[in-house]
This record gives C-alpha cells, sequence and structure tokens, in this order.
C-alpha cells in the first residue's frame, strides 16, 4: 500500500512539478534563454518527482495511521463530541462565510471554505483539550436527579489486587455490584512486571495477567478495559485516583497506602484485606474452640494455632499441648492492622 501511494505522489508531484515549471517560463519573459528552458523545467520536473514520492506517505498514510490509533483509544462520549465540535465550528464558518461570500474576487471564492475548515479545527482541539470537563458536565446532565450521588457503578481495579487473585473468587460470588474495571496503565504495569527479569516479579505479573483472563471469561462479573490513560500523571496510583474521581468509581485494591490517599481524597475504597477480616468468624471471649497447636508462642509457655480461616490464635499454656488438637476457652478478642488475633487457654478437664 505505501509503495502505491509513493508512485500516485510521484506521479502527481511530476505533473505538479511540469505545471508550476511551466507557469514560471511564461511569466519569465526574457529572463531564461530558449536553449535554459528545457533544463529549467526538467528541475521542476524532477523536484516535484521526489518530493511526491518522498513525503506522499508523510500527509496520507502515516496521519491516516494516527488518526486511526486516536480513534480507537476514543470513547464513545470523545467521539460525539468531536463530531460536533466539528459539526459547530462549520455553522460558525457558514454564517461568517456568507458576508465573505458577498465581498466577491478570490476573498468570497475560497474565504468561507478556508474559514469553515478553521473554525472546525479550532472547535474541534478545544473541545478535545477540555474533554473530561465536557463529559463529566454532560453525565450530570444527563443522569436522573434522583441518581446524581456522585458514584457509580464501576469499580477500577488496582494491580496489587489483581495480583492478589482473590479477586476472581469475590467476583464469582456476586457481591461486587457494578462494571470492575480494568485500565490500560494498569495492564502496562502488569506488563512491566510480567517482563521483569527478577523471576519472583515475573511470576506475579504472569499470575495477573491470568487473573484479568480469568474475570473476563468469568460472566458473573462484567469486566471492562478503559484506554484512559492520563498521561499527564506519572503515578499508577495516582492515575487510579484520577480515573475515579472522574467517573465517580470505588477503587479495589490491598494497597494500604493507596486506601488511606484516597479515602483522604473523598474516594470510596474497596480493600480486599479488610473484607478478609470482616468475613471472618466472630468470636466472644467465653466461647470454646477446638484448635491444634502446631507452635511456640513468643511469651513463655504460650502456643499457637489457627483457625480454617487463617486466624491466628494464641493458647496460654498451650506451649504442653504442641501438635495436638486441644478445646481451648476463649479469653479476648484482638483486632490488628495484620488482622484479628484470638487469646485463648486450654479447657481444664471438669471446668
Amino acid at each position: 500500500m505505501t509503495r502505491i501511494i509513493q508512485l500516485l505522489g510521484a506521479v502527481t508531484g511530476t505533473v505538479l512539478g511540469f505545471a508550476v515549471g511551466l507557469a514560471l517560463l511564461d511569466r519569465a519573459h526574457g529572463l531564461l534563454t530558449q536553449a535554459n528552458a528545457p533544463a529549467f523545467l526538467t528541475a521542476f520536473v524532477v523536484t516535484g518527482f521526489l518530493f511526491g514520492y518522498l513525503l506522499s506517505p508523510y500527509l496520507t498514510i502515516y496521519p491516516a495511521h494516527r488518526a486511526k490509533e486516536r480513534l480507537g483509544e476514543a470513547g464513545a462520549g470523545e467521539f460525539a463530541l468531536g463530531v460536533a465540535a466539528i459539526v459547530i465550528g462549520l455553522v460558525m464558518g457558514l454564517l461568517i462565510g456568507v458576508p465573505l461570500a458577498s465581498a466577491g474576487g478570490t476573498l468570497g471564492s475560497i474565504g468561507p471554505p478556508i474559514v469553515a475548515v478553521v473554525l472546525a479545527g479550532l472547535m474541534l482541539a478545544a473541545t478535545l483539550f477540555k474533554r473530561r470537563e465536557l463529559l463529566a458536565a454532560f453525565d450530570g446532565l444527563l443522569t436522573p436527579p434522583g441518581r446524581r450521588s456522585g458514584l457509580s457503578n464501576r469499580v477500577v481495579v488496582d494491580t496489587s489486587a489483581v495480583i492478589d487473585g482473590r479477586i476472581v473468587d469475590i467476583a464469582r460470588t456476586g457481591f461486587i455490584l457494578g462494571t470492575l474495571v480494568i485500565t490500560q496503565f494498569v495492564l502496562d504495569e502488569l506488563q512491566r512486571i510480567a517482563d521483569s527479569p527478577d523471576a519472583l516479579r515475573r511470576n506475579r505479573g504472569r499470575r495477573g495477567l491470568e487473573m484479568l483472563s480469568a474475570l473476563q471469561r468469568d460472566p458473573a462479573a462484567p469486566v471492562e478495559v478503559s484506554e484512559e490513560t492520563y498521561p499527564e500523571v506519572a503515578d499508577v496510583d495516582a492515575k487510579l485516583m484520577a480515573y475515579a474521581r472522574e467517573h465517580g468509581a470505588a477503587i479495589l485494591t490491598n494497597d494500604y497506602n493507596l486506601n488511606r490517599v484516597a479515602e483522604l481524597q473523598g474516594i470510596r475504597v474497596l480493600n480486599l484485606n479488610e473484607l478478609a477480616n470482616a468475613v471472618k468468624a466472630v468470636v466472644h471471649p467465653g466461647e470454646e474452640l477446638r484448635v491444634r497447636i502446631i507452635q511456640e508462642g513468643k511469651e513463655a509457655g504460650q502456643g499457637v494455632g489457627y483457625l480454617e480461616d487463617g486466624t491466628m490464635i494464641v493458647v496460654e499454656g498451650g506451649r504442653g499441648l504442641m501438635n495436638e488438637e486441644a478445646t481451648v476457652s476463649v479469653t479476648r478478642v484482638l483486632q490488628t492492622v495484620a488482622g484479628r488475633m484470638i487469646f485463648a487457654q486450654p479447657k481444664r478437664d471438669g471446668a
């Protein structure tokens, strides 16, 4: 295709070079001798041929490819805004072109179309520059008054939540009410991690990509891939918060720092770790549990066991029950940043 465009460009350049050369020869009168005229004309023809052959891809193919990429990246709202901007610019050009056309002459013939094209281009550039604000404004106008709470049913997923893997099981339960949004910059970060020379990071990145594939195959939770990249923002966490603010979305993560910063900015956060702690079995002082003591505790005489959900149980005086299953009585429950800890003591026979 490129070769055909170059050949057509060469032919067009040759014809234009020949026409320009003839026009200049006609106006040159006695400045050039008859003997020099063929060389002068040949120079213009060769120049037109070279320019047409070399520049035609940059004037046709490359701009077309770039326009295709931009259209592919644009969402439906951005596309509609662009079309509306061009139409408004052409209408403005038409209104200004009417008095220009009545002026007559060269200005009246070429002025209106030039003004229309320039105004359409300016309107398109201005609209795309302010597209986020305009999309947010139109979204607010089109949303029914009862639903303008600033929240949407979108949940934008952080890289840490994807790599964690629990998101697939949670999505299958149906507890996530809304659309899971995977942004392009999260995909790019996962790709960078998967291509890392460090084996551990590489495996984490590949696991994240596998989790995304599993999410897309599972019909329980709808998944949307967003092409928005926020090139003006460098940090991935900052990009996530920018997306959440713009779309009124929540952020799904298990990153403690992102969680706190997002909450400070008024962004709704769904933390996987907090969810895991919330669904663990609730126990109260005085309840009895069966637990297997598998290791020693930090303090003298302590033994440590775990419930099925991973909750740690510290058994006072349980060191002598190592590798045994014992009935223990809960004495107190402690909630820490790392999770929930249960303190208990062995139930004595006859107690």
